[in-house]
């Protein structure tokens, strides 16, 4: 009796034990991260809103994982748009910091060099700002951002609707730029217009002087100007030296992507911004509830008077996605399940509306605003007047 009362005193000691054990590994159910942004060089200000969104999420919504189970941002600097780094990076915050998903980029060229790694790895990759339709081509990236031909194409059909015949375009020459205007040309010409002509400028990070580029297109005076640089101090600049070389005289205006008028520069374009037709999927001065929780969450954190733009709400709703998926599955996820997950995420609390992945393309679907820069009340702001529903990647609306 005295060996057997030995025996199952030790049994229980055991079980205590492995539930304690078990109760430690729950507690230690960390998800790891791994950021590819742009924290430095001279293109910061983009990696900068995007790094806002990410943080915005993040710090509001910890309180919302499962008990004992936390999420681990690794953040590594590519330091601008340099393809090179960035695939460099993915492979060691994979390998070395064994990082269960990856999150980001700024720049096309980076996430389509991130993309093909991740998938090799088989850790998924969320994209939350380049544009780039390629990138979601490999098998283990979505997108929560946009293409430019998403915006671009529709935008095209609004300007040959609104009595524009003749159109030039001019774009930054990379990827997005070149989708973008392709898309336009493609919507414009299809409805009735004419494009009478085509420029690139030098593409990021290189700095384009663009009075040569506008005093080509001023020259031939078409009706508008669809053009595309990337967001930030550039599509500043672009304004300025448009002013500079006469556009607003010759009574030439500008169309274009929400990259050229994101909602933090307004107050650097002041009045060269007034009456800027632009589609995009969103403003921060929208009154969606959606989106006055966010921007009251990102201003709980963020006090510097800048407000949040797309990039920010883009990369807000990637860690919405992330988050989703740590809390659906208590963080213990394969890549493979991660991915499955991932391709069908929705939500209707986004700020920009609606959104939800397509599952086929893992390409996000969502609406397509038209917007207009006002001034309301002494301050600048962009006003979406039209909404087109639920468009796919090209440019084509869903109906769902």
């Amino acid at each position: 009796m005295k060996h057997r009362s030995i025996v199952l005193s030790a049994c229980a000691v055991a079980s205590v034990l492995a539930a304690a054990a078990l109760s430690t590994a729950d507690a230690q159910t960390v998800v790891k991260v791994g950021v590819i942004n742009t924290y430095s060089g001279p293109n910061v200000a983009q990696g900068d809103m995007m790094e806002r969104g990410l943080q915005a999420y993040y710090q509001t919504h910890q309180k919302d994982l499962p008990p004992g189970v936390t999420i681990q941002l690794i953040r590594r600097d590519d330091t601008g748009a340099k393809p090179d780094v960035a695939k460099r990076l993915a492979s060691e915050l994979i390998v070395r910091d064994h990082v269960q998903l990856l999150i980001g980029t700024v720049w096309s060229p980076n996430a389509m060099a991130v993309a093909p790694v991740a998938s090799q790895a088989k850790v998924p990759f969320v994209d939350t700002n380049a544009a780039a339709i390629p990138v979601t081509r490999h098998p283990y990236a979505i997108r929560t951002s946009f293409t430019l031909t998403q915006q671009a194409y529709p935008l095209a059909k609004w300007a040959a609707k609104h009595g524009y015949k003749t159109a030039y375009t001019a774009v930054s020459d990379y990827a997005p730029g070149q989708e973008g205007r392709d898309a336009f040309i493609k919507g414009f010409t299809e409805a009735g217009g004419k494009i009478v002509g085509q420029v690139t400028f030098p593409p990021p990070p290189n700095v384009a002087d663009f009075a040569p580029f506008l005093l080509r297109i001023k020259d031939t005076h078409p009706d508008v100007v669809y053009t595309f640089v990337p967001a930030g101090p550039t599509a500043t600049q672009l304004l300025k030296a448009s002013a500079d070389v006469g556009f607003p005289a010759a009574k030439i205006p500008f169309v274009s992507t929400e990259d050229l008028v994101p909602d933090e520069e307004l107050v650097n374009m002041g009045d060269l911004a007034l009456g800027l037709v632009t589609s995009g999927v969103y403003s921060s001065f929208s009154p969606r509830p959606a989106n006055k929780a966010f921007v009251a969450a990102y201003q709980k954190i963020y006090t510097d008077g800048k407000r949040p733009d797309f990039e920010t709400a883009d990369a807000w709703d990637g860690m919405s996605a992330i988050f989703d998926l740590v809390k659906a599955t208590k963080g213990r996820f394969t890549g493979e399940e991660g991915i499955a997950f991932l391709s069908k995420w929705q939500t209707a609390d986004s700020p920009k509306g609606p959104v939800r992945i397509d599952p086929k393309t893992r390409q996000i679907v969502q609406n397509v605003y038209m917007r207009r820069v006002e001034k309301q009340g002494g301050q600048y702001v962009t006003v979406e007047f039209e909404t087109i529903p639920m468009v796919d990647y090209l440019g084509n609306p869903t109906g769902q």
